[in-house]
């Protein structure tokens, strides 16, 4: 809807918005100053205030919000004794956090809740805002033992007023903002329950925590619950097991991850196709240690900034040593084996190093969140005015890698520098900045900025993929360095036989590959392209007496590098064809007593349907063709 623009006196509450005839029925918020208010929020000066209707986007954050709050009056009035903390409108939902007694909520609770929030809603509750001294809003959570909300309320800055919200009895501290009314809340469904620690702290107590979403219509949450269904279809772990591809075992440890002969196999293609590419990019591969002394550790300020996200250190013949979280101090210590000169720069060094990262079990998540995962790492040392020129390369190089898996959408995005925890000079970090944008510029590749979304050690560029429901993934980085080099005094020997100190990239393409496979096979649900697919052909026998000539079949494909099965199982061709699918082996070839006496197969592909009788030669050819991997 067209929301025109309202003056306000000083002081005067967001709610006359309401009273303009074109807005009454439609408006929930107000965008005051670029900050989203509810329409009781007061204003502090004279403003321009735009009214912010229902099917707006920035509404969704106010709906949701409310539902969470209309959420946790259901669970209390089903569930008495049973505390609140917090619930906030997330990117696709919202969520709240309960202490119950008993624990979790079951599946049952979750549709008894959904049926209580109806009738809460029906009821056309109007959100109250009432602000609030700290005695009286201490009194008031102390008299409903609401122990949880007295911690939030001692953590609120004592400049900042203390504000609740009600609608009909039920009551919250929160800053908003609201609905005016729980008759906007027309599109919600409850979703999940999960656990959670309180402060997202281990050593916390373990919260319930429910899910949900909520939308401005019933058309737009049946398209996300829409989504939501096809993601289950897609989600990688269950894909995992079904195509024997992977798994991970408590009895080992969570976030570490087994790999199968087949799931194996297409790890293999893909860090050839890596190798492969890099070497043809100019990239030389190395390779290095999995654990250092803490003394290296110390040195890159990884114990200063990093020390939350690293394993405890291990005690040998008296020295501390640390598994590894990141590659670069290694590729650092390979440079500074030897004296470089300024001819010798660029040096790009590629490896697929392990790391290990401590990460909290309530993260842990399949392939995507993992604790030892393989990083396809690169450093880049070259000198300052070859810097520009290596991020165009890099940013091409990725561009091209990202679409050979058949990723094209993207977003790419310049994390700047972080205020709270960052090491070296700004001036520094201005330059670099500088450099990933003119570079980006240059190749001519629109960007966005991320305001303090840098590294700890320096900016960088961000590459994001959009998968094929949608989904937006983090995957490339590309991060200047002016610091690595100054912490660990690296130099080379200029063309004025003086030292000099050299520029460093960290740059990583595909991210992880455990990562990157994730959002593969989600990407593919599980159907992969031939190149990469484990099984490429499955030869389908319809009685034992054509398994002699399947199995000359296969080897002439065997032969030519091809990945190819023969199912000669004591079952109807219906059922095979069946198990082909399951599998998602891209192409199936049915061979009888036509395909015997003719010297052929009858062919049939996920791409290109039934493609009928082909001669044996025409089919080698064929999956010749399609399985070819993208050129390097």
């Amino acid at each position: 809807m067209n929301n025109p623009e309202v003056a306000f006196e000083k002081g005067t509450a967001g709610a006359i918005l309401a009273a303009n005839e074109q807005l009454r029925h439609d408006t929930v918020a107000a965008l005051i100053s670029g900050q989203v208010v509810d329409l009781q929020a007061p204003v502090a000066a004279d403003a321009e205030a735009k009214a912010i209707g229902a099917t707006d986007d920035a509404a969704l954050a106010v709906i949701r919000h409310s539902t969470a709050h209309v959420m946790a009056d259901a669970v209390q009035r089903l569930f008495p004794g049973t505390k609140v903390t917090i619930g906030p409108s997330i990117e696709n939902g919202f969520y709240y956090d309960f202490d119950k007694e008993g624990g979790g909520f079951t599946e049952e609770d979750l549709a008894a809740i959904e049926k209580e929030m109806k009738s809460i809603i029906q009821e056309k509750h109007s959100f109250i805002r009432r602000e609030v001294s700290r005695d009286e809003a201490r009194k008031l959570f102390s008299e409903m033992g609401e122990t949880y909300k007295l911690e939030l309320l001692d953590a609120i800055d004592a400049e900042k007023p203390v504000t609740l919200y009600y609608h009909g009895d039920w009551v919250d501290l929160c800053a908003g903002p609201h609905l005016p009314n729980t008759k906007f809340i027309n599109a919600f469904k409850v979703l999940s329950a999960a656990g959670a620690y309180w402060r997202g702290d281990a050593n916390n107590k373990m919260l319930s925590r429910i899910y949900g979403t909520a939308f401005s219509d019933k058309k737009a949450l049946k398209a996300h619950l829409d989504a939501l269904e096809e993601a289950k279809k897609r989600d990688h772990r269950k894909l995992g097991k079904e195509l024997d591809l992977f798994s991970i075992d408590e009895q080992i440890g969570g976030g570490l991850v087994l790999w199968h002969p087949k799931g194996a196999l297409v790890r293999t293609l893909i860090e050839n196709h890596w190798r492969s590419s890099h070497m043809k990019h100019g990239y030389e591969l190395i390779m290095t240690p999995h654990i250092g002394r803490s003394k290296l550790w110390e040195t890159s300020g990884h114990l200063e900034n990093y020390a939350d996200d690293m394993y405890a250190p291990m005690e040998i013949e008296g020295n501390p040593y640390y598994i590894k979280p990141m590659n670069c101090p290694f590729h650092i210590a390979i440079y500074r084996n030897s004296l470089k000169s300024y001819r010798d720069l660029p040096l790009r060094w590629a490896e697929l190093g392990t790391v290990y990262r401590f990460e909290r079990s309530g993260q842990l998540h399949g392939l995507l969140r993992v604790r030892g995962f393989t990083q396809d790492d690169a450093h880049i040392f070259m000198r300052l005015d070859q810097l520009e020129e290596e991020i165009r390369r890099v940013v091409r190089f990725s561009l091209k890698l990202l679409g050979d898996y058949g990723f094209t959408d993207l977003d790419i995005m310049v994390a700047t520098r972080p205020e709270a925890k960052s090491i070296g000079d700004p001036a520094v970090w201005e330059k670099a900045e500088a450099a990933l944008k003119s570079g980006l510029e240059a190749e001519g590749v629109a960007y966005s900025i991320d305001e303090g979304g840098g590294a700890f050690y320096g900016p960088k560029i961000d590459v994001k993929i959009k998968d094929a429901i949608g989904r937006v993934w983090q995957c490339s980085t590309v991060q200047v360095d002016f610091n690595l080099p100054e912490r660990f005094d690296l130099s080379y020997i200029g063309e004025d036989s003086g030292r000099h100190r050299p520029v460093m990239i960290h740059r990583a393409l595909l991210g992880s590959i455990e990562r990157f496979f994730g959002i593969m096979l989600e990407h593919y649900a599980g159907a992969f392209p031939m190149w990469l697919a484990p099984v490429q052909v499955s030869l389908l026998t319809v009685a034992d007496r054509h398994e002699e000539f399947a199995r000359n079949v296969q080897q002439a494909l065997r032969d030519k590098g091809f990945r190819v099965e023969v199912n000669t199982d004591n079952e109807k061709l219906g059922a095979k064809i069946r198990q082909t699918r399951l599998a998602r082996i891209p192409a199936m070839a049915v061979i009888g007593d036509k395909e015997v006496e003719e010297g052929g197969v009858s062919l049939k592909t996920r791409e290109d349907g039934d493609l009928g009788f082909v001669q044996l030669d025409k089919f080698v050819q064929f999956i010749e063709e399609k399985a070819a991997a993208p050129e390097i």
